[in-house]
Parts: C-alpha cells; sequence; structure tokens
C-alpha cells in the first residue's frame, strides 16, 4: 500500500465528521457492515440500499465501497443461507472484496444531512430539528501561546471544531500578555533553560467549542504548541449550543396552496406521484419533513404549529387522525431519501479530489410501482 492510498478507514473518518455515529439511534445499526477499515478504495458507490442487483452493479463497475443508507444488516442474521437474496448478497461482497458502509439516521439527523437537503429542495427557510435528539454544550478554550506561534495553534484549533458561530470560523479573542515559567529537572523546554525563571510575550487565546468536539480541538491545540507543557483553561458556558434532531421544521417564503406544494415535492424530489391528506386549495406556509418513514412524528408537527408534514409510509388510521386534527399530510414516499445521494457524491469527491472516484448506483430500488 503506498502513502497515497485511500482506506475504508479514511472515507469513513470524513462521513463521520458530517455525521457521526453517535448520533444515530439506539435500534439503528450503523456503521461498517461487510469489509476492512484497511482495504483500499478506488471506486466507491453511493445506494438507498443494498440489494442483490445494487451489488451486481457493484461488481459490474469494480467498486471496492458501498456507501448505504439503510444497513444491509439491521436484523440480526441466525445464519447465512446462500440460497436466499440476503444471503446471496453477502457472498458476492465477500467473493468480490466489497465493503459496505451504512450511514442511516445519524445521517437523518446530521446537518447537510437528509432532512436539511429535503428542506432546501422545498426552499423551506429557518429550518430547524423537529424532534430534538441532542444539544451540545459549549465550553470556552482560553489558551496561553508564544506569539511566534500564535497563528499556527488558532488555526489548528479552529479547523479542529473550535471558534464557529454560525457562518463565521477562526473566532477568537487575543490578549497580549507575559508569561512565565521555570522549568524543573526532567524538562525539556523549547524556551529557557532548566532552573532559570524565563519571561515570554504570550497572546491568550479565547475561543468556544462544543463539548463533543473537545477531545479532538484539544489534540490539535496539543500538536500545534510549542511548548512541552501548555498552559490552558476550560469553562463550562451557560450559552445553549447547536441542537441535533430528526426532521425538520420552518416555512416558505410565500404561502402556497397545498396542491401547489403537491407539484413542488414531485418536481424536486423527482417522483411522478405522491398522496396527500387535506384540502388541495388551503394555503400552506409552515411545512415540517422528515425523511424515511416518519408517521409517529406528525403529532410533533402538529404542536408546533406545521400547516403541512412531509413525510412518508403514513398508514390509514393516523392518515385520518392528522385530517381530524388539520393538519396536512404529503406522503412522497419512503424512498424520497435518494435525494441525499448527490451531496454524498459531492462530500466524497470533495475530501479525496482525484483518489476516489465517486458513483451513485443506477439501480432502482423503490419496491412500489404505480399505474
Amino acid at each position: 500500500m503506498s502513502l497515497n492510498d485511500v482506506t475504508v478507514g479514511d472515507v469513513i473518518s470524513k462521513l463521520e465528521e458530517r455525521a457521526p455515529a453517535s448520533f444515530a439511534f439506539d435500534w439503528d445499526n450503523v456503521g461498517l457492515q461487510v469489509g476492512s477499515k484497511k482495504q483500499t478504495v478506488k471506486k466507491v458507490m453511493v445506494t438507498l440500499d443494498v440489494l442483490e442487483r445494487v451489488v451486481d452493479e457493484a461488481i459490474e463497475n469494480d467498486i471496492d465501497l458501498i456507501i448505504a443508507h439503510h444497513p444491509l444488516l439491521f436484523v440480526k442474521l441466525d445464519k447465512i443461507d446462500v440460497s436466499t437474496p440476503k444471503g446471496r448478497t453477502i457472498q458476492k461482497l465477500l467473493t468480490h472484496n466489497i465493503c459496505v458502509y451504512a450511514s442511516h439516521t445519524n445521517l437523518d439527523i446530521a446537518q447537510g444531512g437528509v432532512n436539511d437537503v429535503m428542506s432546501e429542495l422545498l426552499e423551506i427557510e429557518d429550518a430547524k430539528p423537529l424532534i430534538e435528539t441532542k444539544k451540545d454544550n459549549l465550553i470556552k478554550l482560553a489558551v496561553y501561546v508564544p506569539d511566534t506561534h500564535v497563528d499556527r495553534v488558532r488555526d489548528a484549533i479552529s479547523e479542529a471544531g473550535a471558534g464557529h458561530i454560525g457562518n463565521y470560523s477562526h473566532c477568537t479573542y487575543q490578549v497580549n500578555g507575559e508569561g512565565t515559567f521555570k522549568p524543573q529537572a526532567g524538562s525539556e523546554p523549547y524556551i529557557g533553560n532548566q532552573g532559570e525563571l524565563e519571561k515570554v510575550q504570550e497572546k491568550r487565546i479565547e475561543t468556544i467549542l462544543p463539548k463533543s468536539s473537545l477531545p479532538q480541538v484539544l489534540d490539535a491545540m496539543f500538536t500545534a504548541h510549542p511548548y512541552e507543557e501548555a498552559a490552558y483553561d476550560l469553562y463550562p458556558l451557560l450559552n445553549e449550543g447547536s441542537s441535533e434532531g430528526v426532521g425538520r421544521i420552518g416555512s416558505l417564503k410565500n404561502p402556497v396552496t397545498l396542491k401547489k406544494l403537491c407539484e413542488r415535492v414531485k418536481e424536486k424530489y423527482n417522483i411522478s406521484s405522491l398522496r396527500f391528506v387535506g384540502d388541495p386549495e388551503q394555503m400552506v406556509q409552515r411545512v415540517a419533513v422528515l425523511g424515511g418513514s416518519g408517521e409517529k412524528y406528525y403529532a410533533a408537527a402538529l404542536n408546533q404549529g406545521a400547516d403541512v408534514y412531509i413525510t412518508g409510509d403514513m398508514t390509514f388510521h393516523l392518515a385520518q387522525e392528522a385530517e381530524e386534527d388539520g393538519l396536512a399530510v404529503i406522503d412522497p414516499g419512503h424512498h424520497v431519501e435518494k435525494v441525499m445521494m448527490p451531496e454524498l457524491k459531492k462530500w466524497i469527491k470533495s475530501c479525496f479530489e482525484t483518489d476516489v472516484q465517486v458513483m451513485i448506483s443506477q439501480s432502482n430500488t423503490e419496491p412500489f410501482r404505480f399505474s
């Protein structure tokens, strides 16, 4: 393996920067499903589902890694029977050294993930999580750095996740001061000598970061800092951090009829038909969306003032309840999560440029047909 080889582990690390596995629901099964993180990757295929025909397509295209939204191994296997479609699928993957990675509810929840893409395609403004699953506490970091290394340390901690406020990055506050220290026996000081008091012109760099980013920020700080022992302080903050959650709710710039919104959903999600609940001529503006199967969350959409809830797999009786509660519903089907695939392709290509080829599966995994 050469120094420039990209591994499955490298791709996973980049994917989980955007959609950490820790975001996934407890009942979900995300992560590497088949293969080894050490395997070299030249070609990646993005898909919604890992069915046998998808694997056949991967074999034809010499794919090394399949990145799927829906886990191949969602239900625990008691055996691998290669006379069954699932068994044959696994057998083909192993025979042709194709790895499979699943990013499911973590990709639903992540910023820039499935639900954000669905919202952006419909131009829903000020979208927030429909159901909050996690709120990240904020921490203030203050680190003392000699003037010669201020830019290096600031950039390192910022690129590791500190100093992000809204649409701004590298947000810090710096104060000049004088640091003192006396290296003791056993030390290897960057500046000064053992047993002598040293005075150094330093800057105190202050910034904020989400608690979840603390390990990587500190690691970046220690790596960039020239001192053997970096001096730093951590303060818990009462400021509210970003919240993560499933689904999104926001508003259209202008109200439209339910019928008009249905047409927009079909166009933007590239589907030929859908089901809806409500008066086609009623005006709607506040919109909730949840990719996949979201009927059990319709009450959250109602309670947060949504005029219409867009989700898949609505069943008869819950659709009736939503109608009686005055909530319009648009059901474009579970399969609309496919809108995320171009974004995943773009993300992987931006991370690895020409080192990895990325394609979107052309196999249709939508089980329903409409006439």
